[in-house]
């Protein structure tokens, strides 16, 4: 593990001087590449070396105790070994999170699919406070959000939407989300005042990129139509919507958001892309044995995750078996505190993994 760390804290110091090459400089995709690196060892190496800094100190300061006679100099040096063994032992805790394998999909920009289930109408408000509530947080966190497939059903209710959301890190958070989320309330229709359960399928897809799939265009077929529902002036005064169909799986994807075919034909490609990016991945995952004993439940949008009782005003992570209290606070976007104690549980059932092998 010691000869592992050295051998990082060497490839950081020369991404270090990567960076600062102009051959680099100039080639934004080479930049992205060597920057994310770069960061993800920035960490680790940083923490590496308050270890060795720690493991110094100590071995100076008992090297100094050997030869001390003073005593208030013995007081001072033996407070600092202890002191440095104290920080030394937390800073080899949180080097064995950071040494935790990283989902290489981490980084990337995600596609979001939320379709209402069982409960009718009900359902599809429910989809609709689940689209906007990931608007919010997206913009909490400084992420963008694209919409690429809104599909509207009843007053404020959707049957399904798909969307973009941007920015660095956004497929850490928000593959927690994946899974059914379910919803208890008492729909404004009903006058006899009866709780219902209805639900909502969430799927977070990493955005693949066209060197992580490959797809033969003789395997595409594409279809035009004219738009519906809500959007610019050309809605529904020409064939601007895009219906892409995958021939070998029978995947569609749609999209009306843009004004423009071209653009809307590209939007979808992404999302076609990221669906048969997650096949393949779940292949490869079924591959890995016990890897799903070591997640939190994360990528199987069948997986019943979280009820939203508005009675109660709460919000349980049966995974986690958490609840928070704060109902109108979680939907308005403020779903961090419940992410964060997915990643540490997550973390805690892959460390427990690795001390096993």
């Amino acid at each position: 593990m010691l000869e592992n760390l050295e051998h990082m804290r060497e490839n950081f110091k020369e991404l270090e001087k990567k960076l600062a090459d102009p051959e680099v400089l100039s080639d934004t995709e080479k930049f992205k590449k060597v920057s994310r690196e770069y960061n993800q060892l920035k960490p680790i190496v940083e923490k590496y070396t308050q270890i060795t800094d720690a493991e110094d100190m100590i071995n100076e300061n008992n090297e100094l105790l050997k030869e001390a006679e003073d005593k208030e100099m013995i007081d001072l040096l033996k407070s600092e070994i202890d002191e440095n063994k104290k920080n030394l032992e937390k800073y080899n805790e949180d080097l064995k999170i950071l040494l935790i394998p990283t989902d290489p999909n981490d980084h990337k920009d995600v596609i979001v699919e939320i379709r209402a289930g069982a409960g009718g109408e009900e359902a599809g408000l429910f989809a609709g406070n689940l689209y906007r509530m990931y608007h919010m947080y997206a913009d909490k966190q400084g992420y963008k959000t694209e919409d690429i497939d809104v599909s509207s059903q009843g007053i404020g209710g959707m049957k399904e939407a798909t969307f973009i959301v941007r920015g660095e890190g956004a497929y850490s958070k928000l593959k927690y989300e994946s899974g059914v989320h379910r919803v208890q309330r008492v729909p404004e229709t009903e006058s006899g005042g009866r709780i219902h359960t209805s639900t909502a399928t969430v799927a977070v897809l990493p955005e693949a990129d066209e060197v992580d799939i490959k797809i033969d265009p003789n395997d595409i077929r594409t279809d035009v139509y004219r738009s519906s529902g809500n959007g610019g002036q050309s809605v529904n005064t020409t064939d601007s919507a895009v219906r892409l169909t995958h021939i070998p799986t029978g995947l569609v994807v749609t999209c009306q958001d843009e004004k423009s075919q071209i653009k809307n034909k590209d939007k979808a490609m992404r999302v076609l892309r990221a669906r048969l990016y997650e096949i393949e991945e779940q292949k490869r995952q079924k591959e890995i044995s016990d890897n799903r004993k070591s997640q939190v439940g994360t990528g199987d949008r069948s997986e019943r995750i979280r009820t939203y009782n508005y009675p109660q005003g709460r919000i349980t992570d049966h995974r986690i078996n958490k609840t928070i209290y704060q109902l109108d606070d979680f939907l308005d976007g403020n779903i961090e505190e419940m992410i964060e104690s997915l990643i540490t549980e997550d973390q805690t059932r892959k460390l427990k993994t690795m001390g096993e092998d």
